[in-house]
Formats: structure tokens, C-alpha cells, sequence
């Protein structure tokens, strides 16, 4: 599997992504291409125009041409990589696909975004049916929308859009969630994740079930677990908010929050403080020095839905990050 499929997909449902323009839906609808969830299948399923399928399906091509659809990602950034899964796709998925990107300001229309000048990710590549078709992508810009391109005809289930988070600054506010993925924040490190991944406790809004946080193993030997966040900024850290809500039976007992900046020692941010189950806890907290990372520490092990990082971040560092990539100076 491609190093690139660990990082955030830019295009999820969840952080906002949604298609903006599809040139036919005629057996499946676009949207289904960035739901957050797996592709489902439930053969002999029909309704008015056949087999029901989780994904993007068009009709079958009776004349020269292409489909598309174009996708407005949920949080901007520097793509690394795309997979276009063609999941229960076997005998109706597209032989080709390509990928193209364009940074785009504000909210543009269908009839702006086709008029823009479009660039080139993935160029036109073979698929494989019914499995996660993955191409690395090397380009340092910005981007907020791909377009999608199959040829000549057929169904996608999902298209994920990996890569790193670079928000506009003048869009965010002096204060924010700087652990948030939506806004540049990403998981550096962990030490388990048996049942659920540590990036989902930086997910926009409240989790849905067990599944929506980061669940570790049951701990048999001595020490804890615990995960490190890379915030968007380096930032004054005012206020900790550790989430296990849908936790009941497996929830950490404890949990203490430290922070680091440029590589240097870790110090307290939270220290160490009793869990409930199925809790928002909130901490008002002044550590009285800046961070760019935190470490969540549990103890021993257990699961967490959500956490939040709430401070003043470097605007200068955030102005800096967007010029880069943006090119804009």
C-alpha cells in the first residue's frame, strides 16, 4: 500500500467535499464518491434503472467522449497521492481514468470551474475492476478542486484524495481548533491502534459511535498509550478538550496532555486528570509557552472520540505556509 493513503483525504464528505458538477448519473449518483464510509454491496438489489451500487455509475457510452465529475475537496491542500476505487465494479468499471487539479478562490461556480485552467495529476491511466486503483501525485501546490475523468464509461465507488491540509489564513479565525485536521492539524505519531484510527479524534463535530474515535488494544504490560499531534501553527494553548463520548466500557481512566516546540522537551499542557466514560471533559489550561506539537497520553489504554486544542496560533507561520504552496510569493 502507498505511504501517501495514511494522510487526510482532502475530498471527504466529512470535512465538507462534495461534487460540484457530473456529466452523467445515470445508474449512480457522484456524491457517493466522497462518503467518508466503505463501499457497500447487496447483490440482486434493484430499483427503476437496475442494480443498486454504492458509487458513481454512468451509462454506457454510445458514442465517442469521457464522463466527469469535479469535486470541491472538503479542506484544501497539497495532494500526495489519489485512489479511485472501483470496489464491486467487475464487469462496468471505466478501462482509464485521469486526475486534474485547480486552485480556485472562494466559491466557484460549475460554469468557472470548467472555464479554469486545469492541471494535470494523473494522466490517462488503466484501471482494475473491483479494487483500489492508487497513483502517487508530485506537485507542491495548493489545489481545491479535482476533476475526475473516466473513460469512455462506468462505475467508481469512491474517490479519496490524500494529502496534506494547507488552509487560507485569512479564512480562520485568532483563535482556533489548532489540532484539527480541517485545519492543517495531523497525527505524528501513535502508539496503537488496534481498533480505531487516532486521526478520527481531529474530525470535524461530534463522533457517531465507538467506531468514529481511536481505540487502542487492551494493554497487558506496564506504561500507557498515547498519540502526537502536529498542530496547524505553533500556538498559545488555552483550553483542552478530551471527548469519550460512546466510550463506556473502554474509556481511559486518566489522560494528561504535554507539548513540545521546535524538538525540544515536552511539558505540561494538561497534567494528568480522571476520565469518565462517555464524557466531554473541558479544560481551561495555561502551560505559559507555545507549542507546535502535543502528546496525548492515556492511561493505560482505551478510547478517545475526540480532542481538541484551542489556541492562539503563529499567524506569520500560517501566512508563510499558504504563500508557499499557494504560490504567491
Amino acid at each position: 500500500m502507498e505511504e501517501f493513503t495514511t494522510r487526510t483525504d482532502l475530498a471527504s464528505r466529512a470535512l465538507g467535499g462534495g461534487v460540484v458538477l457530473a456529466d452523467d448519473e445515470f445508474f449512480a449518483a457522484a456524491d457517493h464518491l466522497v462518503l467518508p464510509s466503505a463501499p457497500t454491496f447487496t447483490p440482486r438489489t434493484f430499483d427503476h434503472k437496475g442494480q443498486v451500487y454504492d458509487g458513481w455509475e454512468t451509462r454506457r457510452r454510445r458514442s465517442p467522449g469521457q464522463d466527469r465529475a469535479i469535486v470541491r475537496l472538503g479542506a484544501p491542500g497539497v495532494i500526495r497521492g489519489v485512489d479511485i476505487d472501483t470496489a464491486f465494479f467487475v464487469g462496468n468499471y471505466p478501462t482509464h481514468a485521469s486526475i486534474d487539479a485547480v486552485a480556485v478562490d472562494g466559491y466557484p461556480t460549475p460554469a468557472v470551474l470548467e472555464a479554469a485552467e486545469w492541471v494535470p495529476l494523473v494522466p490517462r491511466s488503466p484501471l482494475e475492476g473491483d479494487t483500489r486503483n492508487l497513483f502517487p501525485v508530485d506537485d507542491a501546490r495548493r489545489f481545491t478542486h479535482v476533476r475526475l475523468t473516466i473513460y469512455p464509461d462506468g462505475g467508481v465507488a469512491r474517490l479519496r484524495v490524500h494529502g496534506d491540509v494547507v488552509p487560507d489564513p485569512s479564512l480562520l479565525p485568532e483563535v482556533f481548533d489548532v489540532a484539527a485536521i480541517a485545519a492543517g492539524g495531523q497525527i505524528s505519531g501513535c502508539s496503537n491502534m488496534f481498533f480505531g484510527r487516532p486521526h478520527n479524534v481531529l474530525m470535524p463535530g461530534l463522533a457517531q459511535h465507538m467506531g468514529d474515535g481511536w481505540e487502542t488494544a487492551r494493554r497487558r504490560a506496564d506504561g500507557n498509550e498515547w498519540a502526537e499531534v502536529t498542530l496547524a501553527a505553533p500556538a498559545e494553548i488555552a483550553f483542552v478538550d478530551l471527548d469519550t463520548s460512546h466510550f463506556k466500557g473502554n474509556a481511559p481512566g486518566a489522560a494528561a496532555v504535554h507539548g513540545s516546540l521546535g524538538g525540544g522537551p515536552w511539558f505540561d499542557v494538561l497534567p494528568r486528570v480522571a476520565l469518565a466514560p462517555d464524557t466531554p471533559h473541558r479544560f481551561p489550561v495555561r502551560p505559559g509557552r507555545p507549542a507546535d506539537r502535543v502528546r496525548l497520553d492515556i492511561y493505560p489504554d482505551g478510547g478517545m472520540a475526540r480532542l481538541r486544542i484551542i489556541g492562539r496560533p503563529d499567524r506569520k507561520f500560517l501566512d508563510e505556509k499558504f504563500r508557499r504552496h499557494a504560490g504567491k510569493g
